[in-house]
């Protein structure tokens, strides 16, 4: 290090270089990444589950009510409003298990679908491609 012109201009000491020992490991930010995003992806999905909850609840009060409504007043649009209400629950409790199915379903797959891509390719002139093709013609 006693020619390092810049050094010596600059008046700085020499720094002697330590010994390198064992391999350089590069750090991978992708695993960091991924991390990220199964969190978001966590939180959102338990978000959601919290939301189906609390609408299944609420529905399931306001079907009460309007039953005792329906059966006070006896009256036919009151029931099929009450009939609309329990479709709608019924959705409701599905859609919750569908989510949670499809949770699973997405945890179990791997992160990256491998896709397969086959390429064809045609060593040859120009003239024996087009004799290719007029066989293939010919032969139908």
């Amino acid at each position: 290090m006693n020619d390092d012109m810049i050094g010596k201009t600059l008046g700085l000491e020499p720094i002697e270089k330590p010994a390198l020992e064992g391999e350089i490991v590069e750090y991978d930010n992708s695993q960091k990444q991924v991390k990220k995003e199964d969190d978001e992806s966590e939180r959102d999905y338990k978000y959601a589950r919290e939301n189906f909850y609390s609408v299944i609840e609420s529905g399931t009060k306001a079907l009460e009510q309007m039953l005792d409504v329906a059966q006070a007043s006896e009256h036919p649009r009151a029931y099929e409003v009450v009939s609309t209400l329990m479709k709608t629950l019924v959705d409701a409790n599905k859609d919750l298990v569908k989510m949670g199915e499809d949770r699973k379903k997405s945890n179990q797959q791997p992160q990256e679908d491998k896709k397969v891509t086959n390429n064809n390719l045609f060593v040859g002139s120009t003239s024996d491609l087009q004799q290719m093709l007029k066989d293939m013609r010919d032969d139908d």
